[in-house]
């Protein structure tokens, strides 16, 4: 199967005859938000120009602001974090749970404060947190739930798809993503007053557009007497180039989606009857989406070890894998600019979240957008070698 297909490319060369004339400059935009929510079961969907930008959006909607805390996972890629600094508020970072390796409702709830205005999951490579533990909290604490799913499309938790349980989902089309345009996110909310928000921030704070109105007419905007700003907002619109691309992956999404848990499947015929590679746990009532196809090494010493044990798959004509980012709080930025800032509680070490410290030293992320299942399955018996290979030399 192709990762763009013809009616992708058909798409794309029909925004392009319009030659971004005004007047159909949104056509793409429309077709796919108003797609896109229906796909989710939700009213309304705001495209934008990337998968941090819906972040702070969200947040900004939400009324997070200077001195808030909002609680994110310790283990996942920073972009979910930074967003929060950018609103002037402080990111709390909560521990992952060790079999699913998602943020801990256990965890969360001890990061608690009366400060605290929202919480992030994140449905990390895949897979759905626990909704049910997080949703109650969320409940008894007045917060805001942001879900950021950029590696999560069509997971499902309890026969609900993910994104439909937070005030706000964000979706990403980053390149690697199950669905794609090169950049590009997608921002899907229930609440017309968070989507009226919402749509303002990301369009310069535009009087004339709404939940469901992203564009200004031209007898609207050409008028000496129309005031355009009613608030302060960003540039962070979707093109209609990125539009027309995914609205053609979307109308594919299912086996865009189905390819990488076929995948799965081939790499979980390869790790039976072995311990040295733990899968990570799916439990009852969640489907995972399989973004990556993510493993843990069991093994005391991981500063060596993990790099012994990819050297030798590549060695054996593996396709290599990737590491787990370093936790957020374990960046740079974050130890040498965040950490000494005032309403900082969290001590930034190996005690703050010891199960993410844990995991992100030894996970192993096996890529499964394979479009030729072939190969994926050349990359399984590469794989099962390894592993022997790896045990005998021990």
């Amino acid at each position: 199967m192709d990762r763009i297909s013809d009616l992708e490319k058909r798409y794309v060369m029909e925004a392009l005859s319009n030659e971004f004339e005004t007047s159909k400059n949104s056509i793409f935009n429309n077709k796919l938000e108003s797609s896109f929510a229906q796909k989710f079961h939700l009213k309304y969907a705001i495209g934008h120009c990337n998968g941090t930008a819906t972040l702070h959006v969200a947040l900004m909607a939400c009324g997070v602001g200077p001195g808030d805390e909002v609680i994110v996972p310790a283990l996942t890629m920073s972009s979910t974090s930074i967003p929060v600094v950018l609103c002037g508020a402080i990111p709390v970072f909560a521990d992952s749970d060790i079999e699913t390796f998602e943020i801990s409702a256990d965890s969360i709830e001890k990061c608690i404060t009366e400060k605290t205005k929202a919480i992030i999951t994140v449905s990390l490579y895949g897979l759905a947190p626990d909704y049910d533990r997080i949703i109650e909290l969320c409940k008894k604490h007045n917060l805001a739930l942001i879900e950021d799913n950029a590696e999560c499309f069509l997971g499902t938790y309890k026969g609900k798809l993910v994104g439909e349980f937070g005030d706000f989902a964000s979706f990403s089309f980053q390149a690697s993503k199950h669905l794609t345009t090169g950049e590009g996110g997608m921002l899907i909310t229930n609440n017309e007053e968070l989507a009226d928000r919402a749509r303002r921030l990301n369009c310069l704070g535009y009087a004339g557009v709404s939940a469901k109105q992203g564009k200004i007419t031209r007898n609207d905007i050409q008028d000496p007497n129309y005031s355009r700003h009613i608030s302060f907002g960003y540039n962070y619109r979707m093109s209609e180039l990125q539009a027309a691309c995914v609205l053609g992956q979307l109308e594919r999404a299912e086996e865009l989606v189905q390819r990488r848990i076929d995948v799965a499947a081939i790499f979980d015929e390869a790790i039976k009857d072995q311990t040295l590679l733990k899968k990570q746990a799916e439990l009852e009532g969640y489907k995972n989406s399989y973004w990556t196809y993510c493993l843990v090494l069991d093994t005391d010493n991981p500063d060596v070890d993990w790099y012994r044990f990819r050297d030798l798959f590549q060695k054996n004509g593996g396709d290599g894998y990737y590491a787990a980012w370093k936790l957020s709080y374990n960046e740079p930025a974050y130890q040498n600019i965040l950490q000494p800032l005032a309403g900082v509680w969290q001590k930034y070490d190996e005690h703050c979240c010891p199960n993410a410290e844990y995991l992100q030293k030894r996970m192993i992320q096996l890529k499964t957008n394979y479009w030729d299942i072939e190969d994926a399955k050349k990359q399984a018996e590469i794989l099962k070698k390894t592993i022997k290979d790896y045990m005998g030399s021990k």
